[in-house]
C-alpha cells in the first residue's frame, strides 16, 4: 500500500515537473533542462521513463550548446533574461492600467508579486543556465570548428 501510494505521488510529481518544463520550452530559460528533471523524477518508478532519460538528456545538451553557439544567439538569450528579469519588476509594483486596456483595471497584471517574482526567478534560472552553458559548452564548439578548419586546410 505504501509502496503504491510513494509511486502515485512521484509520477504525479514527475508529470507536474515535465508539464511545466513543456510550458517553459518556448520562453527563455530551462524548460527541457525542466523536463529532464522531470524525466528523472519519473525514471525513479517507471522503466518506460528511464529509457527516456538519456534521449531527454541528449535534446538538453544539445540546446545548451546551441544556445551559445554564436554571439547573436548569446546577445538575443542575454536579452531576453533582462526582459524577464524587468517584465517580473513591472509586474510586481504593478503600474496603474494604460488607456488602452481594454478591460476592467483590477485584471491589468493580475497577481502582483506572485507572478512578478515568478517571472524573476525565471530569468535568474535563464542567466545561470545562459552561463553554464557559455562556460562548459562554448569552448567545446570552438575547439571543434577549429578542428574542421584544421581538416579543411
Amino acid at each position: 500500500m505504501k509502496s503504491t501510494v510513494k509511486r502515485y505521488l512521484v509520477g504525479a510529481l514527475g508529470f507536474l515537473v515535465v508539464a511545466v518544463g513543456i510550458v517553459l520550452m518556448p520562453l527563455p530559460g530551462p524548460g527541457v533542462l525542466i523536463v529532464l528533471a522531470g524525466v528523472v523524477i519519473l525514471a525513479t518508478q517507471f522503466e518506460w521513463a528511464e529509457r527516456r532519460v538519456d534521449q531527454v538528456k541528449d535534446a538538453a545538451l544539445r540546446g545548451a550548446a546551441d544556445s551559445v553557439k554564436s554571439w547573436p544567439r548569446i546577445v538575443m538569450s542575454v536579452i531576453g533574461v533582462i526582459w524577464l528579469i524587468g517584465f517580473g519588476i513591472l509586474w510586481g509594483l504593478h503600474p496603474a492600467s494604460p488607456s488602452w486596456w481594454p478591460i476592467d483595471d483590477k485584471w491589468w497584471l493580475y497577481g502582483g508579486w506572485g507572478p512578478g517574482a515568478t517571472l524573476i526567478l525565471s530569468g535568474v534560472a535563464a542567466a545561470a543556465v545562459l552561463v553554464y552553458s557559455y562556460r562548459n559548452f562554448r569552448e567545446i564548439k570552438q575547439e571543434q570548428a577549429q578542428a574542421h578548419n584544421a581538416a579543411v586546410d
